[in-house]
C-alpha cells in the first residue's frame, strides 16, 4: 500500500533525528565536560583519575555512533522505495565490541556517578564548572542527564526497528535484514539490562550495609560482598537475671547481630533508609549499641517440646471437665434448696467446692491463655557459646515471619556451602630485592630430597630475572631468591625426564599406563601445568593430571615492548614417566592451569606454564617447561651428569633464551645445565606426545622431537609458520589429542602427528583482541581474550561456543567495601589475567586482584548451545591481591603428606561463616589428597574488611603468594 513507503520514511527520519540528538549529547559530554576537565586552563578542578572514571567508555561510544549516524544519513540521502537500512543496523549492532563497550559503561555507571559526587565534595570550583557548562550547552543539559543517555539509548532502537518492521512488507528487500537486526538489538538490550539490574542491586545492597554500619555503635567489619541484609526486628529479651531488656535484632544472610536499643529524642543522625522496601530498612528513630554477633550456622531455634501440643489438649480437656463440674454443682445447689430439712452444712460444702473449682478453672484458663500467647517468644541457642537467648516479639506474626526468614537464610547458606568452599591457608609475602620486581609465572617442581616439594616462582623487573623457591616441607616458607638471568622471565615449564631403562626395576609399586604398553614398567608421573589440560585417546586406569601453563600479567612493565607469552604444558600417562623407579603416582583429577597477563591493549599477556607431580615417597622428578636442548650439549651433559635423567625446569626469557635447570641444588649454585638461544622472545612452550612445541614472538612455532626417545635433536626440528610478528601464537594447549593454538582472535587446531592444521575458528570479531588464556577440562575449553572480563566455553570436538560468563558483577560485589576511588579504577580496567582448571573448578584471576571460582558444568559429546543448565555464577574468595593476579598454579601433594598450615591469625576478629564451617568440616572429613592452589600477585587484601579499618597502611606493593587447599 502507498502508506508503507511513507511510514517507512517517517520512522527512518525519526531514527535519524534521535540519532543526531544522541550523538550531539555524547559530543557535549566530551567537548563540554571531559576535555576541559582533562586539560584545565587554570588549576585542576578534579583528580584526573576521577575524570577517567566519569567518562569511561564515552569516547568509544561516541566514535561508534558517529559512524552509524553517517551511514543512516547516507541511506536517507539516497532514499527510494526499495532502500534498505537493516544491513546498516546489523553491521552496527552485531559487533561484539559494541556489546562490550556498553556493558562496561553500564557496569561502571554507579562508579561514574560516585566519581562526580566525590569531585563535588572535594572542590566547590568543580560544582561551579558543572553549572557553567550546563548553561553553555545548547540543550542546557546537566552532566547527570547526559550520563544517563547511553543507558537509555539501546531500548529506543528496539522500538524503532519494531516500527520499521510493521511498515515493511515481507517481500521488501529490507524485511529479512530488519528481522536479523531486531534479534541483534534485542540481545544487546537484554545483556545491557541484566548488567544494569545487577549494578543497581549491588549498589543498593552496599548502601544498606553502609547505613547499618553507620547506625550501630561499635559494630565493625559487617560489609562483606557475600552478605545481604534481610530484616530488622525490635524485641524484648527475657533474662533470668536482670528482667526484661529492649533489643534490636539485625538478620543477615549469614549473621545475626543483637544490639541494645535506646529511643532517640530530637533529630535523626542520618537520613532514614525507608527508601528501601519495608522488609529491609532499619528504624533510624533509635540509637543502637552493638552487643554480639553470631554466624547463623552457630544458632538454632529451640522448638517447643513435642508434648507441648498434648499439654495444651490436656488443659482444654481439664477446663471442659471443670465447666461440667461447675454446672453439676449448680444443679446440686438448686436441688439442695428444695430440701425442707435444715441443710446449712451441705450448702457450706457446696459453696467451698464451687469456690475451689472456680479457682482451679481460673488457673487452667490463665495457663491455656499464656500457651496460646507463647508464639510471641522465640528461643535461640548458640552451639559455640553454649548460651540461650529468649526474645519476645510484638506479635505472633512478626515472630513467625522472623523465624521463617531465619530458617530460609540457614537453608540457603547450607546449599551455598555445598557448592565450593576452598580453605584459605596462608598469605606469604616475598620481599623485593629490587624495587619494581613483579611475579611473572610459577611452576611446582619436585626435587630429590625426601619429602620436599618446591614451587619455583619467577620475579622480574625487566633487567633481572629471579627465581624464588617456595618450600612446602612442613610449613610453606620461601627459602631463597636467586637471580638467574639479565632479562625478564616470561615463562616457566616442566618437561619430564629421559627414560633410563637401566634404572627401572625397583621394588615399589608402579602404575602402568594402558595407553602406552611399552612404558608399562615405568612408574608414571602426574604433572599439572597451568594453562592446559590433557586428554588421552584411551584413558588410563588412573586419571592423568594435566599440565597447564600460566600467563603472567605484566601490565606495569611499560619498558618491555615484546609480546608477553603464555605457556602451557601437559603430559599424559604414557608420555611422562618418572626417572625414579620407586615413585608411585597418586591419583589426581585432571587439572589445567594457565595464567594470562593482561597487558596494555597493544601487548600480549605473558603466560607461563607450571607442572606438578605427586610421587608417594617425595622423590619426585622435576618437569621442564618448553624448550629444546642442543644435541651436543645434551650428550656432554649425559656423559658427565647422571642427573640428566631427572625431569628439569625450563625458564623462557624475553631475550629469546631458554635456561634449563636439573635440580634445586643447581639453581641454588646458580648453575644452569644448558642454555639455548632463539631468534625471538619465547611466548609459549608445551610438551606433548614426546615433542616440545615452542612459540616465538616472530609468529613461528618450532617443534622439537626426541631422537630415539632419548635426546632432543634441534637438527630435526620443524618450523611451522602459524602466525606473524604482529600476530604470533600466544597460547597453546592440548585438547582431545590435538594442539589448540591461540593466534590473534582465532584458534588453530593442529594435528600433533602430521603437524597439519585441521581446523580453525574465530573467537571474536575484533582482531585487535588476541587469545590470552586457554584451559581445557573434560570436553570443554575455556578461553579469555585480551582486555576482556568475559570467559567463553567451547566444545572440544564440535568447536561450538557453549556459553559466556561475565566476571564483572562478581568482582564488583567483592570490591563493594573498598575505597570508592580504588573501586572505580579497578572496575574501569577490569580484565581476566589468569585461568586454572582443577577438581571441577575453574579458577579465574583478575586485574582487580579478586580470585574467583566457577563450578565447571559437565560437557558431554552432545552438549550444544543452550543445553547447559542455568546461568553460571562465579564466586569470589574473600582473600585476594591489592593489585593484579599475576599467575595461578596448583601442586598436588600425595596422601599422607602432612603440611603444617597454621590457621590464619584472626586476632580475635569474628570468623566468617565460611571459615568456621570449613574448620569444623576439615576435622571430620578425611582428606584424600592435598591439592594446593597458589595465586601470585601484588599485595594482599582481605575483601571482608572495609577500607577504613586495618587494611589502611599495609604494604600494597609487596608481592604475595596466597595458598588454598581444595
Amino acid at each position: 500500500s502507498s502508506t508503507h513507503p511513507d511510514m517507512r520514511r517517517h520512522v527512518i527520519m525519526t531514527l535519524l533525528d534521535t540519532e543526531q540528538s544522541y550523538v550531539e549529547s555524547l559530543r557535549t559530554l566530551i567537548q563540554g565536560y571531559m576535555k576541559p576537565l582533562k586539560h584545565p586552563e587554570t588549576s585542576p578542578l578534579c583528580d584526573p583519575s576521577l575524570v577517567d572514571e566519569m567518562f569511561y567508555q564515552i569516547p568509544e561510544i561516541f566514535e561508534h555512533h558517529e559512524q552509524f549516524l553517517e551511514q543512516v544519513q547516507d541511506c536517507v540521502n539516497q532514499w527510494h522505495d526499495k532502500q534498505t537500512i537493516g544491513h546498516v543496523l546489523i553491521q552496527s549492532f552485531s559487533k561484539e565490541i559494541l556489546a562490550n563497550i556498553y556493558s562496561a559503561y553500564i557496569d561502571n555507571f554507579m562508579n561514574a556517578k560516585d566519581a562526580v559526587r566525590i569531585a563535588k565534595e572535594a572542590k566547590p570550583a568543580f560544582l561551579k564548572f558543572l553549572e557553567q557548562s550546563m548553561r553553555e550547552n545548547k540543550e542546557k543539559q546537566a552532566l547527570g542527564d547526559l550520563m544517563i543517555k547511553p543507558v537509555q539509548r539501546i531500548p529506543r532502537y528496539e522500538l524503532l526497528v519494531k516500527d520499521l518492521l510493521k511498515h515493511t512488507p515481507e517481500d521488501h528487500p529490507d524485511y529479512l535484514f530488519l528481522q536479523d537486526a531486531q534479534k541483534n538489538i534485542k540481545r544487546l538490550a537484554e545483556r545491557i539490562n541484566k548488567g544494569r539490574r545487577t549494578a543497581e542491586e549491588l549498589e543498593r545492597e552496599t548502601r544498606v550495609m553502609q547505613e547499618i554500619e553507620a547506625h550501630i555503635e561499635g559494630v565493625e567489619h559487617i560489609l562483606n560482598p557475600q552478605r545481604k541484609f534481610l530484616r530488622q526486628e525490635m524485641v524484648v529479651e527475657t533474662k533470668t537475671v536482670g528482667g526484661k531488656k529492649d533489643r534490636s535484632l539485625f538478620l543477615f544472610s549469614d549473621l545475626l547481630i543483637c544490639t541494645t536499643l535506646k529511643r532517640k529524642s530530637g533529630s535523626l543522625r542520618r537520613t532514614s533508609m525507608s527508601l528501601y522496601s519495608t522488609a529491609s530498612f532499619i528504624d533510624t528513630s533509635s540509637k543502637y549499641k552493638f552487643l554480639w554477633k553470631l554466624p547463623l550456622e552457630d544458632i538454632e531455634v529451640v522448638k517447643g517440646s513435642s508434648n507441648q501440643a498434648t499439654n495444651r489438649e490436656n488443659i482444654q480437656k481439664t477446663i471442659s471437665r471443670l465447666d461440667e463440674d461447675l454446672s453439676t454443682l449448680g444443679q446440686i445447689s438448686k436441688l439442695s434448696e428444695t430440701l425442707s430439712f435444715p441443710h446449712q452444712s451441705l450448702d457450706d460444702v457446696i459453696k467451698d467446692l464451687m469456690a475451689s473449682v472456680h479457682r482451679e478453672l481460673a488457673d487452667k484458663q490463665s495457663l491455656a491463655f499464656s500457651m496460646t500467647l507463647l508464639p510471641t517468644k522465640l528461643e535461640l541457642t548458640s552451639t559455640s557459646a553454649e548460651t540461650t537467648f529468649i526474645f519476645e516479639f510484638s506479635s505472633p506474626d512478626t515472630r513467625s515471619n522472623f523465624e521463617q526468614a531465619f530458617e530460609e537464610a540457614k537453608k540457603k547458606l547450607a546449599m551455598n556451602k555445598d557448592q565450593w568452599d576452598p580453605e584459605f591457608l596462608k598469605a606469604i609475602p616475598i620481599m623485593k630485592t629490587r624495587s619494581g620486581m613483579q611475579f611473572s609465572c610459577a611452576s611446582p617442581s619436585h626435587s630429590c630430597p625426601e619429602n620436599t616439594y618446591e614451587v619455583w616462582v619467577c620475579n622480574s623487573d625487566g633487567y633481572v630475572g629471579q627465581v624464588c623457591l617456595l618450600n612446602i616441607r612442613d610449613e610453606p616458607t620461601v627459602e631463597a631468591c636467586i637471580a638467574v638471568c639479565s632479562a625478564r622471565i616470561i615463562c616457566i615449564a616442566a618437561v619430564p625426564g629421559l627414560k633410563n631403562r637401566e634404572r627401572v626395576g625397583h621394588s615399589s609399586p608402579s602404575v602402568p599406563s594402558e595407553s602406552n604398553p611399552t612404558a608399562s614398567t615405568q612408574p608414571q608421573l602426574h604433572i599439572c601445568i597451568s594453562g592446559s589440560s590433557l586428554e588421552l585417546s584411551e584413558p588410563p586406569a588412573v586419571p592423568a593430571a594435566e599440565l597447564v601453563p600460566f600467563d603472567s600479567d605484566d601490565t606495569d612493565d611499560e619498558d618491555s615492548p615484546s609480546p608477553s607469552s603464555t605457556l602451557q604444558s601437559q603430559a599424559s600417562h604414557s608420555t611422562i614417566s618418572s626417572s625414579f623407579g620407586n615413585d608411585e603416582a597418586a591419583v589426581s583429577k585432571d587439572m589445567a592451569t594457565e595464567t594470562t597477563s593482561s597487558e596494555e591493549e597493544q601487548e600480549f599477556p605473558v603466560p607461563s606454564s607450571f607442572s606438578a607431580d605427586s610421587p608417594m615417597d617425595g622423590r619426585a622428578m622435576r618437569r621442564s617447561s618448553r624448550g629444546s636442548f642442543t644435541r651436543a650439549s645434551l650428550e656432554d651433559l649425559l656423559s658427565i651428569d647422571p642427573e640428566a635423567y631427572q625431569s628439569s625446569v625450563w625458564l623462557g626469557t624475553e631475550d629469546g633464551c631458554i635456561h634449563v635447570y636439573q635440580s634445586s641444588d643447581n639453581i641454588r649454585n646458580r648453575k644452569n645445565s644448558m642454555k639455548m638461544q632463539h631468534s625471538a622472545s619465547i611466548l609459549c612452550i608445551l610438551y606433548l606426545d614426546n615433542k616440545v612445541f615452542v612459540s616465538l614472538a616472530n609468529g613461528e612455532v618450532i617443534v622439537y622431537q626426541r631422537e630415539a626417545g632419548d635426546f632432543w635433536d634441534p637438527q630435526s626440528s620443524q618450523t611451522l609458520c602459524l602466525g606473524s610478528p604482529s600476530g604470533p601464537v600466544t597460547k597453546m594447549v592440548p585438547v582431545a589429542g590435538n594442539l589448540w593454538c591461540g593466534c590473534q582472535n582465532r584458534v588453530l587446531i593442529i594435528n600433533t602427528s602430521t603437524l597439519a592444521q585441521e581446523h580453525s575458528f574465530q573467537v571474536s570479531q575484533d582482531s585487535g583482541r588476541c587469545v590470552t588464556s586457554i584451559v581445557s577440562y573434560g570436553k570443554g575449553v575455556w578461553i579469555a581474550l585480551q582486555g576482556s572480563a568475559h570467559v567463553r566455553l567451547y566444545h572440544a570436538s564440535t568447536y561450538e561456543s557453549l556459553t559466556e560468563v561475565d566476571v564483572a558483577p562478581a568482582v564488583h560485589k567483592m570490591l563493594a567495601g573498598s575505597d570508592a576511588i580504588i573501586r572505580q579504577h579497578k572496575a574501569a580496567c577490569l580484565r581476566i589475567t589468569a585461568l586454572l582448571a582443577c577438581k571441577d573448578l575453574l579458577w579465574i584471576g583478575t586485574s582487580a586482584g579478586v580470585v574467583l571460582t566457577l563450578a565447571i558444568p559437565p560437557v558431554s559429546s552432545s552438549t550444544g548451545l543452550g543445553s547447559l543448565r542455568a546461568p553460571l555464577f562465579p564466586m569470589g574468595s574473600a582473600h585476594g591481591h591489592t593489585g593484579h593476579v599475576r599467575f595461578l598454579t596448583c601442586i598436588e601433594l600425595p596422601e599422607g603428606f602432612d603440611v603444617n598450615f597454621p590457621p590464619p591469625s584472626e586476632s580475635g576478629k569474628f570468623l566468617t561463616r565460611r571459615d568456621s564451617a570449613r574448620r569444623r568440616a576439615s576435622t571430620i572429613l578425611p582428606v584424600k589428597s592435598n591439592l594446593l592452589v597458589i595465586s601470585g600477585g601484588d599485595g594482599y587484601e582481605d575483601f571482608r574488611l572495609t577500607s577504613s579499618s586495618e587494611t589502611v597502611g599495609r604494604d600494597d606493593s609487596t608481592n604475595h603468594l596466597l595458598l588454598w587447599r581444595v
